[in-house]
């Protein structure tokens, strides 16, 4: 780690906050069920001067700190675990089946407490800082519950900004990218139903997983024949319900789908062909298919302005060994999108570490943990982003 790059501020607390971390990672919370995490995140906030707001989007919380005129920015973390059951071994490893911070949501509140705690005590800013601690992002858009509860109408902000840690780059180093930077997320069911039979005589039925084979064949022309070649676009099929028996020819099969675009036209053309080919497909064998399409995060676009500012802050602290080369666009999702959609700003990433070695498991994997060598930096990032938006002397 770049020890010395680290404030002063935040070396002196990195053990507590490492601490508290810990704590967090032992008693996670899936999604709108954040309640202890979301009593420890207020007991610090308060303790520490903010004015507290709690209930948006369920279990949100927004700390506020004023000092003096000026503009407003937020600056937000994710607080919800994943049902993953935890298989790292480690001291502080979950408490509860089935339940784990397998995407480092644990660091993501840590850090932010961390930067929210020193600029609390050092107010190295002027105008106003929210500190926007979110539930649900893994599964339930908790960024949309906020904003349908009023986060920007109650807590105005100039521009919002949101870090990930990202397993596969070396610990510390931050990633930019404008414009699209994560995938849409879309889920669809498509439920065949055909005629069911004896499995000795298919001639007298129709044959729904037959049926459901082929769509799943004919969705693989979506993207190689109706996509743009340069676009992305990510069809998978990542379950097939059928039957029970080997001699039954069931009456119905129920697939499962989580489809993905970088652009709003992409996704568009996705859905429209998606619905067509199965509902066609379906009617070529004497089946009908009803196809339910849910729109669940948008992609993430983040905004020109704030990502160079934002760029720039890391290279001027780190120079460009701090910086992650050749950024791309990541094919996961993030519901910081919705706050995108709303007010200007940048999502970016920390390396978390890389090989197999610790921090190089990727997320949403039983053996994954948050690299608490990333903890000091991110803070200290927050801080320094903070001081350039909102500067004592403009």
């Amino acid at each position: 780690m770049q020890h010395d790059a680290v404030l002063a501020g935040i070396r002196d607390i990195q053990d507590e906050m490492i601490e508290l971390r810990h704590r967090i990672h032992a008693h996670p919370e899936l999604s709108f069920e954040e309640f202890v995490t979301s009593d420890l995140i207020a007991d610090c906030l308060q303790r520490w001067g903010y004015a507290v707001h709690r209930g948006l989007g369920g279990t949100g919380v927004v700390g506020t700190l004023h000092n003096g005129e000026g503009r407003a920015m937020g600056l937000r973390a994710d607080m919800d675990a994943l049902p993953i059951q935890e298989a790292t071994g480690l001291a502080y490893a979950s408490k509860f089946e089935g339940k784990m911070h397998a995407c480092g949501h644990d660091g993501h509140t840590a850090s932010l407490l961390a930067a929210a705690k020193y600029l609390a005590e050092y107010k190295p800013f002027k105008g106003t800082l929210h500190m926007i601690f979110q539930p649900a992002e893994e599964n339930g858009g908790g960024a949309h519950e906020m904003l349908k509860d009023g986060l920007f109408e109650l807590f105005p902000c100039d521009a919002v900004f949101a870090l990930h840690n990202m397993p596969g780059h070396p610990v510390g180093k931050f990633g930019f990218l404008a414009g699209p930077y994560m995938a849409s997320a879309d889920d669809v069911i498509i439920r065949v139903r055909a005629l069911g039979g004896h499995g000795a005589m298919p001639h007298k039925a129709v044959d729904p997983v037959v049926v459901s084979a082929s769509i799943v064949m004919a969705l693989q022309s979506v993207v190689s024949r109706n996509v743009h070649p340069l676009d992305t676009a990510i069809i998978t099929v990542g379950s097939i319900h059928a039957g029970k028996a080997s001699n039954v020819i069931p009456d119905s099969a129920e697939m499962h789908l989580s489809v993905r675009a970088h652009s709003a036209q992409v996704r568009d053309l996705l859905q429209s062909r998606i619905t067509e080919l199965a509902q066609n497909q379906a009617k070529s064998f004497g089946a009908n298919a009803d196809v339910e399409y849910t729109r669940s995060y948008p992609v993430l676009i983040n905004h020109v302005e704030e990502t160079a500012l934002a760029r720039e802050v890391a290279l001027e602290w780190l120079g460009e060994a701090g910086l992650i080369e050749n950024m791309v666009p990541l094919t996961g999702s993030e519901d910081f999108a919705f706050l995108l959609e709303k007010c200007p700003g940048s999502y970016l990433i920390i390396g978390n570490g890389e090989g197999e070695g610790e921090g190089g498991c990727m997320v949403h994997n039983p053996g994954y943990d948050f690299n608490d060598e990333c903890l000091p930096l991110a803070a200290t990032y927050w801080v320094k982003l903070t001081e350039r938006f909102l500067p004592l002397n403009p």
